[in-house]
């Protein structure tokens, strides 16, 4: 393949087999598609030392710079280098696809994010304002060349022209190159769906995780890194591994529902994110980037509109449910991260084993904690 792009076919999500999070249902799908209008493209690099890829994430089928869709952000620790928050925690607008790769391929997609709705739409910059690029990043560096600056234009257009509703999960797009407790981490998805005062909403969530240490792995509640952490170190004769050694990655965690709800509440929500991810044993360390951005599909906010019809908002009092369902599916998402990724060897041989291929009998040891 001209690019070493992989199909999305080769990395499928794995979740049926992860333990299923709390007592909310999911959607039909399981992913963040489950909210209508959402969909999800990769391009994955896999070649080698560039181990990396990119992930688009788009809020509608329509061009988000003319109908944006509202939306807020949660910096849980700030060590990370996306760009285009600032603009979001003041205007409350989503306004280009989200667009998630490496650390040093920012650049880069922000540029093909800001090409494309010029494109469409020559008077941005000139008779309208500027657009704002959304890009998050992961440092893969571990697996992936990041200094060979594999990720072009190019990649980013093909992520987006892939987009769909078949979210795949795990090695692929932005997780090509990613770590999660010590084990190959990447992309998960997941849904949960509500019911408030006689309606039902849905909260879909996808992740790109790469942060943590074994030890600290929790699944459902069961301690499992702490139990593969012991089992290693009675195998190699050698003390576990610390749990006190820093935790160095990071997870962006994006969140969609399709409940009506302002920037002000998107911004509650997003917080919950970081329920779902404390929950499988990170303490947000001091090199991780842990950052979540929740939006809504509910309604637009048309570009060039004078006046803004906004559809009842839900009260406040009702929003526990959508905070639960939050929490689950990032929690879930993380999981389905583990559950899917195929281990990849990279950059100067270094190679992160899948969850699977670590743990053999991973079923049957969950199945004798529980």
């Amino acid at each position: 393949m001209s690019s070493a792009q992989l199909p999305q076919s080769q990395s499928l999500p794995g979740s049926q087999n992860a333990p299923h999070i709390g007592e909310l249902p999911s959607g039909p799908l399981g992913t963040i598609a489950d909210v209508q209008g959402v969909t999800v493209g990769h391009c994955t690099l896999a070649e080698g030392a560039i181990q990396t890829g990119v992930t688009v994430i788009r809020p509608h089928a329509g061009d988000p710079f003319l109908d944006k869709v509202p939306a807020a952000s949660s910096v849980i620790n700030g060590f990370g280098k996306s760009v285009g928050l600032v603009q979001i925690e003041e205007l409350g607008t989503l306004e280009t696809p989200i667009a998630l790769t490496n650390t040093f391929s920012v650049p880069a997609v922000a540029q093909a994010q800001i090409r494309a709705p010029i494109n469409a739409n020559p008077r941005i910059g000139r008779e309208w304002p500027t657009v704002n690029p959304l890009v998050f990043e992961c440092n893969d560096g571990y697996l992936n060349d990041v200094q060979a600056l594999a990720i072009s234009e190019q990649h980013f257009n093909e992520a987006y022209g892939a987009a769909n509703t078949s979210v795949a999960s795990g090695s692929v797009g932005a997780g090509r190159g990613m770590s999660c407790f010590d084990l190959k981490g990447g992309i998960g998805s997941a849904s949960r769906v509500v019911e408030i005062a006689g309606r039902a909403y849905t909260v879909g969530a996808l992740v790109l995780a790469n942060f943590g240490r074994l030890p600290m792995l929790m699944v459902d509640g069961t301690p499992l890194g702490r139990m593969l952490a012991q089992r290693a170190a009675t195998a190699s004769a050698e003390p576990a591994a610390n749990i006190t050694k820093p935790e160095q990655g990071s997870i962006i965690m994006i969140v969609a529902t399709d409940a009506p709800l302002d920037a002000r509440q998107l911004k509650r929500l997003s917080l919950r994110a970081a329920a779902g991810l404390a929950r499988t044993g990170s303490v947000y360390g001091h090199g991780s980037g842990d950052i979540a951005l929740a939006f809504s599909t509910a309604y637009t906010v048309p570009h060039s509109a004078a006046f803004i019809s906004l559809p009842p908002l839900l009260a406040d009092q009702h929003m526990d449910a959508l905070f639960r369902a939050c929490a689950d599916s990032v929690e879930q998402a993380i999981l389905d991260a583990l559950w899917s990724a195929e281990s990849v060897s990279g950059r100067e041989g270094h190679r992160r084993l899948s969850l699977h291929e670590s743990v053999p009998d991973l079923a049957h040891l969950l199945k004798k904690t529980c």
